[in-house]
């Protein structure tokens, strides 16, 4: 049961006002109100801090792609919105789709829903109050999606305080916590179902069997914290001289994993030519020509 204002309007139609914890009522059993009179209240949080560091950890955040304790509900499909039978203390909330599909949501207690019985909700939209998970944003919208997101939610932080940073900077650490895919079916390739591995390894694979006309492999993308992304590195130089140094070389000797010094960090670290520009490993092979 959740408390609610009942209005009985003078055509006989029955409105309902769901109530908040904590909410302050104005009005008493039998009251008449009038258009625009207010109903209630409910007391809102202030900001605790508008300094940069009370937004740094929500930047941490969003780059270790953890998942916010007070995290939102948002639509899986485009659809119509229900309630149904409530479950342990739980509100079931139903979203029914044009072509019969359906999805099942359960809020909690103490959370109040942003929308209501019969009113339309597009893929993505926020369900109730809280902050929307990284994670949920790619699973219902996708990658392009994702990246503007977070883009998005980086960049408010750091303008509040008048700080200037392009996107692309913004970009590229996002583009390093999306370059692992987790694979779905195996097909005809090496890999086995629920592995993790960069997309250039998946590439490459799928190259590899589509030679040979058989099966590729199909994957799904995954969001990776900055941290995790570094030491799972495709690179073993790269992942040992981020963190867990022992380990990563522990497991690449008992492996036997062959470093191809194909990224930039590696390369940086031995003191070799990085292989971009002029330093790129296809650059050797071209022979200049004269025209005649």
């Amino acid at each position: 049961y959740k408390p609610a204002i009942i209005l009985a309007t003078e055509s006989g139609e029955i409105l309902r006002y769901q109530l908040d914890p904590k909410t302050i009522l104005f009005v008493k059993d039998g009251d008449e109100v009038s258009i625009a009179d207010i109903l209630a209240k409910t007391p809102k949080a202030a900001i605790k801090s508008k300094d940069i560091t009370g937004g740094l950890p929500r930047v941490s955040e969003l780059f270790e792609a953890r998942r916010p304790k007070d995290i939102a509900l948002i639509a899986q499909i485009d659809g119509e919105v229900g309630f149904g039978k409530p479950l342990r203390g739980k509100e079931r909330l139903i979203i029914s789709g044009n072509n019969g599909q359906f999805t099942e949501q359960f809020v909690d207690k103490g959370k109040t829903p942003l929308v209501h019985p019969g009113e339309f909700v597009h893929t993505g939209e926020k369900l109730t109050e809280g902050v929307v998970s990284s994670h949920d944003i790619l699973a219902a919208l996708g990658e392009r999606e994702l990246y503007e997101y977070i883009v998005s939610e980086v960049q408010q932080v750091y303008r509040r305080q008048g700080v200037n940073i392009s996107d692309k900077h913004i970009e590229i650490i996002v583009s390093q916590m999306m370059r692992q895919v987790k694979i779905v079916e195996s097909g005809d390739s090496n890999f086995i179902a629920g592995d993790i591995i960069s997309r250039r390894k998946f590439k490459e694979e799928n190259e590899r069997v589509i030679k040979l006309f058989g099966e590729p492999a199909i994957a799904e993308p995954m969001l990776v914290g900055i941290t995790r992304s570094a030491v799972g590195a495709d690179s073993i130089i790269s992942a040992a001289s981020f963190q867990d140094t022992t380990k990563v070389l522990t497991s690449a000797s008992i492996a036997g994993t062959v470093d191809g010094l194909e990224d930039l960090k590696e390369n940086v670290v031995i003191g070799r030519l990085i292989p971009v520009g002029t330093g790129m490993i296809n650059t050797e092979r071209v022979h200049l020509a004269e025209v005649e």
